[in-house]
């Protein structure tokens, strides 16, 4: 039982690592990209899955749940962050949409459902809904961040970067803001100053191992695999240092292939993270 819990575990970490890295290293090749992920932080919410979770069991119990009472809102709200939890990211769409509809005022449907529209890579209509998901007089630094990280993705870098200062006025030195605020920074091709903010963001006492993670990414994109290997391995179990490893090296190899193909594909104005 305890290894089919580790697998689970291992299984949700990497995948969750590869794909947020991905997303990182092809935005930065210039070639357009689909989705964007949790891992990061950009859309606001803190990871929660422990080393017993398991997505395919958590999303049947959503699932139950949500059929049960469609219009339950924080059912509604667990069965969408499930389906995207597992990579089903327009049906989560869907399913948050029809819950907006029947309750249009309330805010963290709102806030769900615009997460759930930036991570199936509807940047411009993720932004808006946000945007309907606080008012100026009550500002949520969350959404403030997700808001930034749309506008990252829609290569408005400037405008994203205001949306992190106001976060980070209600949240000072919040590591997933700051760490949002460094791949801003890397999407401009400005890795210096990217780094710098990636290990503002890593020094803080709350920062997670998604803060490390980009803060290793941006280190390798400039070349300095052997330091970018050492942040990821710090204080880390043997077995998922070494996995993490693999997986910077073979992404930082795919950031290398996307600049040799840049001229075979479609420019894209930013990210998809």
């Amino acid at each position: 039982m305890l290894q089919q819990l580790r697998h689970h575990y291992c299984f949700a970490r990497r995948a969750a690592f590869a794909a947020s890295s991905a997303i990182l290293l092809l935005g930065l090749g210039g070639c357009q990209t689909a989705g964007t992920s949790d891992i990061t932080g950009s859309l606001g919410e803190k990871p929660e899955a422990s080393r017993a979770a398991d997505p395919r069991r958590e999303l049947e119990g959503s699932r139950d749940r949500f059929r049960a009472n469609p219009k339950d809102i924080d059912a509604a709200l667990q069965y969408g962050k499930a389906l995207r939890a597992t990579g089903q990211k327009s049906q989560a769409v869907a399913v948050l949409e029809q819950a907006t509809l029947a309750h249009p005022s309330n805010k963290a449907l709102l806030a769900g459902y615009g997460r759930a529209l930036a991570d199936n890579g509807n940047f411009q209509q993720a932004f808006d809904i946000l945007s309907r998901a606080h008012t100026p007089d009550d500002p949520d630094w969350r959404i403030l961040s997700a808001q930034g990280a749309a506008l990252d993705q829609l290569g408005r870098y400037e405008e994203a970067r205001q949306y992190y200062a106001s976060a980070l006025k209600i949240a000072p030195e919040e590591p997933s803001v700051l760490s949002n605020l460094g791949l801003s920074y890397v999407l401009a091709k400005d890795l210096p100053k990217a780094e710098e903010i990636m290990r503002r963001a890593n020094s803080r006492p709350d920062a997670d191992q998604r803060v490390r993670l980009n803060l290793a990414l941006v280190v390798g994109l400039q070349g300095r695999l052997a330091d970018a290997e050492s942040i990821v391995k710090a204080d880390r179990p043997a077995e998922e240092a070494a996995a993490d490893v693999a997986d910077l090296k073979r992404l930082l190899a795919r950031k290398g292939n996307a600049r040799a193909d840049a001229g075979k594909l479609p420019v894209a104005a930013g990210r998809s993270n």
